[in-house]
């Protein structure tokens, strides 16, 4: 599956070969609330790469416990073919579904390899100011760009990486122009980075077929030089510095798409044990992280990485950034990092990110999960056959995720030419209707004692979220605090009209405060309720239903306690 082969090798870093059941222990471990320091600590004069001085001195900002929701844009030109995720990858793996769409609409990867489709990435359809006014509408309170994939295209103008979307496919600064945007319309912004793994990603391409009428026949990567680009669209590039050059070429041998992806694995295992990446590539990592920090400063910067990147460079990334952070804001620290299955003595000094997942306890520290519509890449068979999360979906992760003190990033996919299919829009629009109702409820909350109740319980580790369609009922609850008033998050709405809440029962150990007044979001009108021994039971207007849930403010003494 799809999804299984991307949990064993997608971080690249870590034991890439884990049992899922390995993964899930280590993503979801706890962070103790009562080890470690207060969760707001003034920041050092200066930050040093090591751990020890970014779990002494970092405090998440205030803007990203608050956004609660952001949208991401995972655009790359992996979305040219429509046809679903690791595509420069699995083009150069016979037998998989990406090799066999290759062969069918470009021909074979001996003679038309990934960069070829790279360059036919052109964006002409891209309009962000539209699909920006539509994720504000969603309620949408920060937006990621992808600054590179694994395939190794920085989308901005990369002064340390030629390989750019100034210079290739769109021919556009891609970043530069989300950016701007994003900030006249009062967005944080935010960039994922992913290109650590190109050095060991992109080895696929120096491969050949192992069987068949082009057995033996080096793929483009093998053969290509920068002298070779005379006269062409890529005069004055070099493939190799694309490619990384080959430096880890699959053994003979291998002829199906699983012998590959072990071999893969091990050389992950290579890396998580400590064998690292050529010095080179990762001085220039480095050099292109900074180099996009200091064009565009995000507040965000997301690493698809299993813990920081390349070990002591990604150190000495995420120190110099809060560096950076601190003198851009006289002194105020308002940078953000994330990587994932962060371990939990070091998720003070950078936020711990859950891919396509959660988490099934109150984290102590601020955390986000990401997840998408579809696949990251556009996929147009999910299109075709209604393959999308529904918006109920996404609105009951964002409450599961708001409850355990997270932060919900959902990825919209989008096509080649820079846009969104109208099912997309459709889901997105429907978002933001609720967002409108109640997202009061979810902004600059802070969590309860207790997450919620209810016989569903959210998934809990990567890669662990179901299908596209929610499993919450409207007896699921969720729980979180804002300005001394508890919000109870509704996933669903009762047959009867009337929400029961047996957390909040007469005499509940869990809340022994009293309910005074009951309200929705941005209805001023109380609510009629009564407080029985089994349950505080709230009856809700006919006329306000909504097919995803409701919120609810219970204001009184003591209900925050």
């Amino acid at each position: 599956m799809e999804t299984t082969r991307r949990a064993m090798i997608g971080g690249g870093v870590a034991a890439a070969a884990l049992a899922p059941a390995a993964v899930s222990a280590v993503t979801t471990a706890p962070t103790p609330m009562g080890a470690g320091r207060a969760l707001k600590v003034p920041p050092p004069a200066r930050f040093t790469p090591d751990w020890a001085s970014l779990t002494a001195g970092y405090s998440v900002p205030d803007w990203f416990r608050d956004a609660k929701f952001g949208i991401w844009a995972h655009w790359t030109a992996q979305c040219v073919p429509e046809a679903g995720d690791w595509y420069a990858r699995e083009m150069y793996l016979p037998g998989s579904r990406a090799y066999a769409h290759h062969l069918k609409h470009y021909g074979h990867p001996a003679d038309v390899g990934f960069m070829e489709i790279q360059n036919l990435w052109k964006a002409e359809r891209w309009d962000p100011a539209r699909q920006l006014d539509l994720y504000q509408r969603a309620g949408a309170r920060y937006f990621m760009a992808l600054a590179n994939h694994h395939d190794n295209l920085d989308t901005y103008a990369s002064r340390y990486h030629p390989w750019n979307t100034t210079r290739v496919g769109p021919r556009k600064d891609i970043i530069g122009t989300w950016a701007k945007l994003a900030r006249e319309r009062g967005l944080r912004f935010a960039v994922s980075n992913h290109s650590a793994h190109a050095w060991h990603w992109n080895q696929p391409a120096y491969g050949y077929d192992p069987e068949g009428p082009r057995a033996g026949q080096r793929y483009d990567a093998y053969k290509l030089t920068a002298a070779q680009g005379r006269g062409k669209w890529w005069q004055g590039l070099d493939p190799q510095q694309l490619y990384t050059g080959r430096h880890m070429a699959m053994p003979d041998g291998i002829c199906t798409v699983d012998e590959a992806n072990m071999w893969h694995e091990a050389t992950d295992r290579l890396w998580s044990e400590g064998v690292p990446a050529g010095s080179d590539f990762a001085r220039n990592w480095l050099l292109r992280c900074q180099d996009l920090v200091e064009q565009h400063r995000p507040d965000m910067v997301y690493f698809d990485n299993f813990d920081l990147p390349l070990e002591q460079y990604g150190l000495a990334f995420a120190a110099w950034y809060y560096n950076q952070s601190m003198a851009w804001h006289d002194g105020r620290l308002e940078a953000v990092v994330t990587a994932k299955m962060t371990p939990p003595q070091r998720r003070m000094g950078i936020v711990d990110d859950v891919e396509r997942g959660g988490k099934n306890y109150i984290e102590r520290f601020p955390w986000q999960t990401d997840t998408c519509l579809g696949n990251w890449h556009y996929d147009a068979d999910l299109y075709a056959r209604d393959g999308y999360k529904s918006a109920a979906t996404v609105i009951h992760t964002l409450c599961d995720v708001v409850s355990k003190n997270g932060n919900l990033m959902l990825s919209v996919p989008m096509r080649g030419d820079g846009t969104i299919d109208d099912k997309e829009e459709r889901i997105v629009e429907e978002i933001g209707g609720w967002m409108r109702r109640f997202g009061e409820a979810i902004y600059a909350t802070r969590p309860w004692k207790l997450n919620g109740e209810g016989p569903t319980r959210g998934n809990a580790g990567l890669f662990s979220e179901g299908g596209p369609k929610s499993p919450y009922t409207a007896r699921d609850v969720r729980y979180a605090t804002r300005d001394g008033n508890l919000h109870a998050l509704v996933l669903g709405w009762p047959d009867d009209n009337i929400v029961r809440m047996t957390l909040l029962r007469r005499n509940s150990p869990t809340m022994p405060g009293e309910v005074r007044r009951v309200t929705m979001p941005g209805g001023p009108t109380p609510l009629a309720f009564r407080r029985t021994d089994d349950a505080l039971e709230v009856t809700l207007p006919g006329g306000a239903r909504h097919p995803i849930g409701v919120a609810l403010i219970l204001s009184g003494e003591g209900v925050t306690a």
